[in-house]
């Protein structure tokens, strides 16, 4: 097929996509922030709020239950009403329910304002992600769409460094640091701005005339319709939620629902109880916690940095397995180590970090790839939702496994939590490296390779 009937898969990359790219960042870094301050903001919240370890629980948990409502919903509601309206309206939300947490009195009101903030953030990743899929050329799609997820991580690892500056600002620096979150959703609602509507997305339903003209705004009066004819022909299309079970989708989604919620388990509960885990290995001093916290959050973007160049140069499938296999070893290792001390449960704890950042971002790559234009906010909405059922009773039960396993315990339990997510990508994962969208979603099912070499 020719590069003119191609336009979006087969563009250059141009000014227009490195700015969406930047604007969709926007999402995953006020996730990483949110989701980080509260493990610090906790310091001040305990004795301010006299929290019972049951609560500190359920606050941890909270915004990742809100994650899952909200990827489930309105992933969903992304495909039926579009990307644009949603993309801004869950920034108002963002900052809404971030200062009103900061003005909490309640254990019961941090609870709900961090579930209503997880909505949101649950929200952001079907919504950006989609959109942005719909319009990245193919040869970058993979690096660019990741690269919005590696930046989960540059969040977190300025919530740590945030939080120290604000830890001495009295018994209510928790507040400052719940309510801060709202500063990145205003900025990132002010660049969304004026993003145009998914041409995709608007052919899936059929308005044609409004797809032409974002085609014509974006590449240039003179392309049109014809130069995207691989994706407007046929009537419009209207997915339904249970389309992601049926025919060749069903293995896709079991595919991305198991391998996503094996990442993020280990991952979310390291972040959110970082400081905790450090001093079950025995490290003391803020040097120490928020220091160990901060440069463990900083490995994860330095791992982010060769899997940005890797996803494109190895594939997915591939880099995934891989650093599965690494994740696993190294949280492994400590458990056997007789009586074991910091300095082995800290370096597992960043070789987990720079291989979690080196495939994480898959996440958001996988499913994009492997769906449709009018279920493919549906399908990353699932997916988010589902991972975070397993997150939230990670994040949940943490302080239990440190008390009760102990540190070398606790990883050991993510690595085997790894060791699933290796299997399914074994047995279920196929390759969608430099494939336009339509083919992916037109072809015969492809079969896994049997190998990861």
């Amino acid at each position: 097929m020719s590069a003119t009937r191609n336009l979006i898969d087969d563009a250059p990359l141009t000014t227009f996509h490195k700015k969406l790219t930047f604007f969709a960042s926007g999402g995953p870094f006020i996730d990483g922030y949110a989701l980080s301050i509260i493990g610090i903001a906790l310091i001040t919240m305990v004795p301010g709020l006299k929290m019972s370890p049951a609560e500190i629980g359920l606050v941890g948990a909270a915004s990742l239950v809100g994650i899952f409502f909200g990827g489930g919903v309105f992933g969903w509601l992304t495909d039926k009403i579009g990307r644009h309206k949603m993309y801004i309206a869950d920034l108002v939300a963002l900052a809404v329910f971030s200062l009103l947490n900061g003005l909490a009195t309640e254990v019961w009101q941090v609870v709900l304002c961090r579930f209503f903030l997880g909505m949101a953030i649950g929200a952001d990743y079907p919504i950006a992600t989609s959109l942005l899929a719909e319009f990245l050329p193919r040869k970058v799609r993979g690096r660019l769409l990741g690269a919005t997820f590696v930046v989960w991580a540059v969040g977190a690892a300025v919530a740590y460094a945030a939080g120290y500056l604000l830890k001495d600002m009295g018994p209510d620096a928790w507040r400052l640091m719940v309510a801060s979150p709202a500063v990145f959703a205003v900025i990132t609602l002010l660049c969304r701005l004026g993003t145009p509507e998914s041409p995709r997305w608007l052919l899936s339903r059929g308005r044609r005339g409004e797809a032409d003209a974002v085609i014509k705004k974006v590449y240039g009066q003179q392309y049109g319709l014809a130069d995207i004819a691989s994706d407007s022909e046929g009537p419009a299309k209207q997915g339904k939620f249970t389309d992601i079970f049926r025919g060749r989708y069903w293995k896709r989604t079991l595919f991305v629902s198991i391998f996503w919620t094996a990442q993020v388990i280990p991952l979310f509960a390291v972040y959110t109880f970082a400081p905790d885990l450090l001093a079950s290995f025995g490290m003391t001093g803020d040097a120490n916690l928020y220091g160990g916290s901060f440069l463990i959050s900083m490995l994860f973007v330095v791992g982010g940095v060769p899997g940005l160049w890797l996803v494109e140069k190895i594939g997915r499938r591939r880099l995934l397995l891989w650093t599965f296999g690494i994740i696993a070893v190294a949280l492994a290792i400590p458990a056997f180590i007789p009586d074991v001390q910091a300095a082995p449960l800290f370096l597992a704890l960043a070789v987990f970090a720079l291989a979690s950042g080196a495939s994480s971002f898959l996440e958001v790559v996988y499913p994009n790839e492997l769906f449709p234009t009018e279920i493919r906010a549906t399908a990353v909405g699932f997916g988010t939702a589902i991972s975070r059922v397993g997150s939230a009773a990670s994040t949940y039960l943490m302080p239990v496994a440190i008390l009760n396993f102990g540190a070398a315990g606790s990883l050991l339990i993510g690595a085997v939590i790894s060791l699933v997510g290796l299997m399914a990508t074994f047995l279920l994962a196929p390759e969608t490296a430099n494939k336009t969208l339509h083919e992916l979603t037109t072809e015969t099912e492809p079969v896994a390779p049997a190998a990861i070499s």
